[in-house]
């Protein structure tokens, strides 16, 4: 008896997009050549599992690597098989959440990208004078979880997604010395559902809350970070003392260096 009704087919159509993004192993090192030498067993696997609510991901293994900016940004790699799965889990999410997100959302979205973010706002500096441009310190490590999952729920009516959602969330790291981290924040950046969660969370912290108190400024956001136009020096200012508290009530922090008038 099958818990929750998931077509074989979906499960195909997923491991055919993971394919195509190709990735590093995970934890268990199975590469996509290896995992795919026996293609319908693992698929099967994944398939029973997700169907009969058993389905549970393995840690995530996190490798740092340099930014740009100078400092390191934790990098969350799952297996190829729970790659899989977070795919079959993102075509049922995405067509749920995504026709409600901002136009001026450019994150990872299809058929937007952040060439249309720059002629967007290029066009505005001509209306507009100031700009507060704003960058979000480590968004996909500090999504507050609750809230993350008070978003999804309010879209979100299948029960194995919401389950999924929440086991993907928790999943802990695992550093390359082995040692297990438990996760009660944040989404690993490397995580095929996650860009859909973080632009989930930031449409409602950020796109919702603009359209509600500050109708008037035009902004382009580009997953954590964007740009909003102001008229006037003084209403840069005042904009950004109140998006300071809108991301502390969001749990969230600006970046002192990066954000600025």
């Amino acid at each position: 008896m099958r818990s929750y009704e998931i077509p074989k087919k979906v499960v195909l159509e997923a491991f055919k997009k993971v394919k195509e993004n190709r990735g590093a192993e995970g934890i268990d090192e199975v590469s996509l050549k290896e995992f795919e030498a026996d293609l319908d067993n693992n698929l099967y696997k994944i398939w029973n599992r997700m169907t009969s609510g058993s389905y549970f991901p393995p840690p995530v293994k996190a490798i740092e690597i340099e930014k740009k900016s100078g400092g390191k940004r934790v990098l969350g790699i799952p297996t190829v098989g729970d790659r899989v799965a977070q795919m079959v889990a993102k075509i049922y999410l995405n067509p749920l959440v995504d026709p409600h997100f901002h136009k001026d959302s450019y994150g990872y979205r299809e058929g937007k990208s952040a060439i249309d973010a720059l002629e967007v706002t290029r066009q505005r500096c001509w209306r507009y004078d100031w700009v507060l441009e704003y960058d979000i310190k480590g968004l996909f490590d500090n999504i507050d979880h609750e809230l993350l999952m008070r978003a999804v729920k309010k879209h979100v009516k299948i029960p194995w997604l919401i389950l999924y959602i929440e086991r993907w969330l928790k999943a802990p790291f695992m550093r390359p010395n082995g040692r297990v981290e438990e996760r009660s924040k944040g989404t690993p950046q490397g995580g095929v559902i996650s860009p859909v969660l973080a632009n989930l969370f930031m449409h409602y912290a950020f796109d919702k809350w603009m359209e509600r108190t500050h109708p008037d400024k035009p902004f382009a956001r580009y997953a954590d970070d964007g740009v909003i136009h102001c008229r006037t020096l003084e209403e840069a200012r005042l904009l950004l003392e109140s998006l300071k508290e809108r991301m502390e009530e969001c749990k969230l922090e600006l970046h002192p260096e990066k954000t600025r008038i």
